[in-house]
Protein backbone atom coordinates (compact mmCIF):
# COMPACT_ATOMS: atom_id res chain seq x y z
CA UNK A 1 0.00 0.00 0.00
CA UNK A 2 2.84 2.19 0.88
CA UNK A 3 4.42 1.83 -2.33
CA UNK A 4 1.43 2.55 -4.24
CA UNK A 5 1.03 5.73 -2.22
CA UNK A 6 4.71 6.56 -2.96
CA UNK A 7 4.65 5.56 -6.64
CA UNK A 8 1.28 7.83 -6.70
CA UNK A 9 2.96 11.06 -5.34
CA UNK A 10 5.97 10.82 -7.80
CA UNK A 11 3.78 9.96 -10.51
CA UNK A 12 2.08 13.39 -9.48
CA UNK A 13 5.36 15.31 -9.18
CA UNK A 14 6.72 14.65 -12.83
CA UNK A 15 3.43 15.56 -14.43
CA UNK A 16 3.37 18.63 -11.83
CA UNK A 17 7.37 19.20 -13.42
CA UNK A 18 6.10 18.23 -16.78
CA UNK A 19 6.15 22.04 -18.34
CA UNK A 20 9.55 22.91 -16.56
CA UNK A 21 11.22 20.28 -18.27
CA UNK A 22 14.57 21.40 -19.02
CA UNK A 23 18.96 20.97 -17.91
CA UNK A 24 18.91 24.58 -16.80
CA UNK A 25 19.03 24.47 -12.82
CA UNK A 26 17.10 27.60 -12.37
CA UNK A 27 14.53 26.71 -14.75
CA UNK A 28 13.35 24.34 -12.50
CA UNK A 29 13.83 26.27 -8.95
CA UNK A 30 10.21 27.26 -8.53
CA UNK A 31 11.33 27.53 -4.72
CA UNK A 32 14.20 30.77 -5.59
CA UNK A 33 12.84 33.34 -3.75
CA UNK A 34 14.18 36.22 -5.79
CA UNK A 35 11.57 36.38 -8.65
CA UNK A 36 7.61 37.40 -8.43
CA UNK A 37 5.71 34.43 -9.64
CA UNK A 38 2.59 34.71 -11.49
CA UNK A 39 -0.45 32.76 -11.03
CA UNK A 40 -0.97 31.59 -14.65
CA UNK A 41 -4.13 33.21 -15.42
CA UNK A 42 -5.22 34.45 -18.85
CA UNK A 43 -7.37 36.49 -19.98
CA UNK A 44 -8.05 37.34 -23.99
CA UNK A 45 -10.06 40.67 -24.89
CA UNK A 46 -12.23 41.03 -27.84
CA UNK A 47 -11.48 43.36 -30.81
CA UNK A 48 -14.72 45.40 -29.56
CA UNK A 49 -13.83 45.15 -26.02
CA UNK A 50 -10.04 46.21 -26.56
CA UNK A 51 -8.55 49.66 -24.98
CA UNK A 52 -6.37 52.12 -26.40
CA UNK A 53 -2.98 51.15 -28.28
CA UNK A 54 0.14 50.80 -26.52
CA UNK A 55 2.48 53.12 -26.37
CA UNK A 56 6.03 53.29 -26.00
CA UNK A 57 10.01 54.31 -26.99
CA UNK A 58 13.29 53.22 -26.15
CA UNK A 59 16.64 53.57 -27.14
CA UNK A 60 17.73 50.98 -24.33
CA UNK A 61 17.91 47.90 -25.83
CA UNK A 62 20.12 44.80 -25.87
CA UNK A 63 21.38 45.56 -29.51
CA UNK A 64 21.61 49.27 -29.19
CA UNK A 65 18.57 49.83 -31.24
CA UNK A 66 15.68 52.42 -30.65
CA UNK A 67 12.52 50.86 -30.78
CA UNK A 68 9.26 52.14 -30.90
CA UNK A 69 5.44 51.25 -30.74
CA UNK A 70 4.96 52.43 -34.07
CA UNK A 71 7.42 49.66 -35.50
CA UNK A 72 5.10 46.88 -34.73
CA UNK A 73 1.71 48.93 -36.24
CA UNK A 74 0.42 46.41 -38.98
CA UNK A 75 1.36 43.34 -36.87
CA UNK A 76 0.74 41.30 -34.53
CA UNK A 77 3.19 41.26 -31.83
CA UNK A 78 3.96 39.22 -28.72
CA UNK A 79 5.65 40.78 -25.84
CA UNK A 80 7.20 38.55 -23.00
CA UNK A 81 8.13 40.08 -19.65
CA UNK A 82 11.33 38.50 -18.14
CA UNK A 83 14.84 38.60 -16.76
CA UNK A 84 17.51 36.09 -16.53
CA UNK A 85 17.56 34.28 -13.38
CA UNK A 86 14.10 33.95 -13.31
CA UNK A 87 13.29 30.65 -13.34
CA UNK A 88 9.59 30.66 -15.21
CA UNK A 89 11.45 32.65 -17.94
CA UNK A 90 14.18 30.08 -18.59
CA UNK A 91 11.54 27.19 -18.54
CA UNK A 92 9.62 28.82 -21.21
CA UNK A 93 12.58 30.61 -23.43
CA UNK A 94 12.71 27.97 -25.59
CA UNK A 95 9.41 28.03 -26.50
CA UNK A 96 8.93 31.65 -27.36
CA UNK A 97 12.40 31.25 -29.66
CA UNK A 98 10.47 28.79 -31.62
CA UNK A 99 7.17 30.64 -31.43
CA UNK A 100 9.12 33.37 -32.95
CA UNK A 101 10.41 31.48 -35.84
CA UNK A 102 7.69 29.63 -36.70
CA UNK A 103 5.40 32.78 -37.06
CA UNK A 104 7.73 35.36 -38.67
CA UNK A 105 6.50 33.75 -42.05
CA UNK A 106 2.82 35.07 -40.69
CA UNK A 107 4.44 38.51 -39.82
CA UNK A 108 4.22 37.84 -36.44
CA UNK A 109 6.68 39.89 -34.50
CA UNK A 110 8.19 39.19 -30.92
CA UNK A 111 9.68 41.95 -28.60
CA UNK A 112 11.49 40.90 -24.54
CA UNK A 113 11.02 43.24 -22.12
CA UNK A 114 13.66 42.66 -19.61
CA UNK A 115 12.85 44.12 -16.18
CA UNK A 116 15.95 43.79 -13.87
CA UNK A 117 18.89 42.65 -15.88
CA UNK A 118 21.56 44.79 -17.16
CA UNK A 119 22.72 44.49 -21.18
CA UNK A 120 25.32 42.15 -20.78
CA UNK A 121 23.08 39.93 -18.74
CA UNK A 122 20.40 40.37 -20.43
CA UNK A 123 22.19 39.35 -23.80
CA UNK A 124 23.65 36.38 -22.25
CA UNK A 125 20.57 34.86 -21.88
CA UNK A 126 19.61 35.57 -24.90
CA UNK A 127 22.58 33.71 -26.28
CA UNK A 128 22.15 30.74 -24.19
CA UNK A 129 18.23 30.44 -25.69
CA UNK A 130 19.25 31.09 -28.71
CA UNK A 131 16.43 34.16 -28.81
CA UNK A 132 15.71 35.47 -32.33
CA UNK A 133 13.80 39.01 -31.11
CA UNK A 134 15.03 42.51 -29.61
CA UNK A 135 14.70 42.76 -25.92
CA UNK A 136 14.27 46.30 -24.18
CA UNK A 137 16.09 47.04 -21.05
CA UNK A 138 13.17 48.63 -18.56
CA UNK A 139 14.45 47.79 -15.44
CA UNK A 140 15.92 51.52 -14.64
CA UNK A 141 12.69 53.10 -16.04
CA UNK A 142 9.65 50.80 -16.18
CA UNK A 143 7.98 52.96 -19.27
CA UNK A 144 7.10 49.37 -20.81
CA UNK A 145 5.40 48.26 -17.67
CA UNK A 146 3.87 51.64 -17.16
CA UNK A 147 2.79 51.22 -20.95
CA UNK A 148 1.30 47.89 -20.73
CA UNK A 149 -0.24 48.96 -17.22
CA UNK A 150 -3.95 50.65 -18.43
CA UNK A 151 -6.37 47.58 -18.91
CA UNK A 152 -4.31 44.36 -18.22
CA UNK A 153 -0.59 45.06 -16.13
CA UNK A 154 2.54 42.43 -15.95
CA UNK A 155 1.53 41.89 -12.64
CA UNK A 156 4.02 39.26 -12.13
CA UNK A 157 7.38 37.53 -14.27
CA UNK A 158 6.91 36.15 -16.63
CA UNK A 159 3.95 37.66 -18.53
CA UNK A 160 3.34 37.65 -21.88
CA UNK A 161 1.09 39.47 -24.29
CA UNK A 162 -0.23 39.60 -27.57
CA UNK A 163 -0.91 42.67 -28.95
CA UNK A 164 -2.95 43.37 -31.99
CA UNK A 165 -2.47 44.96 -35.28
CA UNK A 166 -3.71 48.18 -33.81
CA UNK A 167 -1.24 48.19 -31.09
CA UNK A 168 -4.03 47.09 -28.45
CA UNK A 169 -3.53 44.13 -26.32
CA UNK A 170 -5.73 41.31 -26.94
CA UNK A 171 -4.38 38.44 -24.25
CA UNK A 172 -1.98 38.46 -21.49
CA UNK A 173 -0.45 35.00 -20.00
CA UNK A 174 0.22 36.13 -16.09
CA UNK A 175 3.14 33.81 -15.61
CA UNK A 176 4.25 30.21 -17.11
CA UNK A 177 3.82 29.38 -20.97
CA UNK A 178 2.84 26.34 -19.24
CA UNK A 179 0.35 25.19 -22.13
CA UNK A 180 1.89 26.29 -25.61
CA UNK A 181 -1.13 24.70 -27.15
CA UNK A 182 -3.66 26.76 -25.57
CA UNK A 183 -1.21 29.82 -26.48
CA UNK A 184 -0.83 29.23 -29.97
CA UNK A 185 -4.84 28.93 -29.99
CA UNK A 186 -4.73 32.74 -28.97
CA UNK A 187 -2.20 34.24 -31.30
CA UNK A 188 -3.63 32.10 -34.41
CA UNK A 189 -7.35 33.55 -33.57
CA UNK A 190 -5.28 37.44 -33.42
CA UNK A 191 -3.53 36.68 -36.82
CA UNK A 192 -6.88 35.83 -38.19
CA UNK A 193 -8.67 38.73 -37.15
CA UNK A 194 -8.69 41.54 -40.26
CA UNK A 195 -5.97 43.54 -41.01
CA UNK A 196 -6.50 47.54 -40.08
Amino acid sequence: MNRMIVAASLAASLVLLGGCVSNDPLAVDANNENFTSADGSVTEVAPANRGDAVSFESSDTTDGSTLRSEDFRGSVLVVNFWYAACPPCRAEAPDLAELATGYADQGVLFLGVNVFDNASGAQSFEKAFDIPYPSILDADTGELRLAFASELPPSGIPTTFIVDRDGRVAARVLGFLADRSMFEDMLERVVAEAAP
